[in-house]
């Protein structure tokens, strides 16, 4: 039994670990559902403000009309009263007390919605100072989020074991080992072809004074000859000649 009790309370455990995770995970969009929730709050308060201040302003008109009343049988009773009509001047002071305490009640009630008018007018006027404290708040806590989210990615990008920035390091490393390999490669060919390939024999050749090429060197070292051979004869001749 006792096992079994503790798992239950393991499962509690769990699903509170697992409802605050997911609840600290979304806190920015709970916060900003709050504060929305909080909006809807006011503007039915508002509402519900304007219906009483329509009773206060309809009982202020109850109350005029009621005063009005008052004064005109009351006028009625003196005028009843100089034309020595008691009978009738009581029942229209009868009327008068009937007035007047309909007035008191309607007094009463013009006071109560007054009341409740700047009840809620201050109720609301400190609502919407907090829902705009907390769309401050919002907006800071979204602005900071931003912050710590671009933090983490140049963190990551940059300083991290798995960096992109590192990877990208790799991958160029990557490719000046390809370029040199692929460099190595050609300048091994090149030495090869002159080694064994054609252009061996070709040197070889060239070397021993065999082929074109040797002989068009020949050529041109024979006319550079015969032109330096030709300019010392020439300085020769200009020479004057030196008497005996």
């Amino acid at each position: 039994m006792s096992v079994l009790k503790k798992l239950a309370t393991l499962m509690r455990s769990s699903v509170r670990e697992i409802g605050e995770s997911v609840v600290d995970a979304n806190a920015t969009r709970i916060y900003e559902q709050e504060i929305l929730d909080a909006k809807h709050n006011v503007a039915q308060a508002r509402g519900d403000l304007t219906g009483v201040m329509a009773k206060e302003m309809q009982s202020a008109r109850e109350i005029e009309r009621l005063r009005g009343e008052v004064a005109r049988y009351e006028a009625l009773a003196l005028e009843a009263l100089t034309k020595q009509q008691d009978t009738l001047a009581e029942e229209v002071a009868g009327r008068v007390d009937e007035l007047e305490l309909e007035l008191n009640e309607q007094t009463k009630a013009h006071a109560s919605y007054a009341v409740q008018v700047a009840r809620l007018k201050e109720l609301i006027k400190g609502a919407e100072a907090k829902i705009r404290e907390h769309e401050r708040q919002i907006v800071m806590a979204k602005t900071t989020e931003s912050v710590y989210r671009a933090t983490r990615s140049i963190a990551d990008s940059v300083d991290g074991t798995g960096s992109k920035l590192l990877s990208a390091k790799e991958s160029l490393e990557r490719i000046r080992q390809r370029h040199e390999d692929l460099s190595d490669r050609m300048t091994a060919a090149e030495q090869l072809e002159r080694e064994v390939g054609s252009k061996a024999l070709e040197a070889k050749l060239a070397a021993a004074g065999i082929g074109p090429d040797a002989d068009r060197r020949a050529g041109i070292l024979a006319r550079i000859r015969a032109r330096a051979e030709t300019s010392v004869a020439s300085s020769e001749a200009d020479k004057p000649a030196v008497s005996e």
